[in-house]
């Protein structure tokens, strides 16, 4: 059997924060049922949106063909894992700029390409300070969705609570929450791999 391997996308621009603890959470669960995992830090970095030049259309390669480094290279390792984690926090009751970019441009190229992410598993991770977690959370899942990935559940929706660096662990259940989606994450993906 080939090993699994799942890529966690980090969404905000500080780096060892919240939203970067919850999504190590869940990578610790997976990492101890032996499953490869990878933290890729989007946030922060120089990232263009999609302008609709349809280049990624005519080339049918899922990248993007316009001067987009970070986002090629993040597509690059989405396109080799079988399971995918987006985590943002919650800007103006919404993903970062930068997860926004991702989503327009892999999804858009991923899609022209005969929709690589077909069936690999996906799983949105959030940090709220108090509201437009679950806005937040439909971003992400809805372009799982339309790419027709597969997406496990947990015992709540996948957020956690704080404000500064470090308050979410102080948030039990959001903790808890994490351990759980990669439980249930570890279990799909094994699923996936032996159908």
């Amino acid at each position: 059997m080939k090993s699994i391997r799942v890529l966690a996308i980090n969404g905000s621009p500080r780096k060892g924060g919240n939203t970067e603890i919850l999504l190590k959470e869940v990578l610790d669960v997976l990492a101890g049922h032996g499953i490869k995992t990878e933290l890729f830090q989007l946030g922060g970095k120089d990232v263009s949106s999609c302008v609709a030049c349809m280049k990624c259309k005519k080339k049918k390669d899922g990248f993007c063909h316009k001067k987009n480094d970070v986002l090629n290279k993040c597509i690059e390792k989405m396109a080799k894992a079988d399971g995918i984690i987006i985590g943002s926090p919650v800007y103006f009751t919404d993903v970062t700029p930068e997860i926004k970019a991702l989503i327009d441009v892999a999804g858009y190229a991923g899609r022209a390409a005969g929709n690589i992410y077909r069936r690999k598993a996906g799983a949105a991770v959030v940090a709220v300070r108090r509201a437009g977690a679950i806005h937040t959370f439909d971003t992400i899942n809805h372009f799982f969705l339309i790419n027709e990935m597969i997406v496990p559940g947990s015992s709540y929706w996948n957020l956690g609570i704080g404000r500064e660096k470090g308050d979410v662990l102080k948030d039990e259940e959001g903790i808890k929450t994490m351990h759980t989606l990669g439980e249930n994450m570890a279990w799909l993906l094994k699923a996936i791999q032996k159908a």
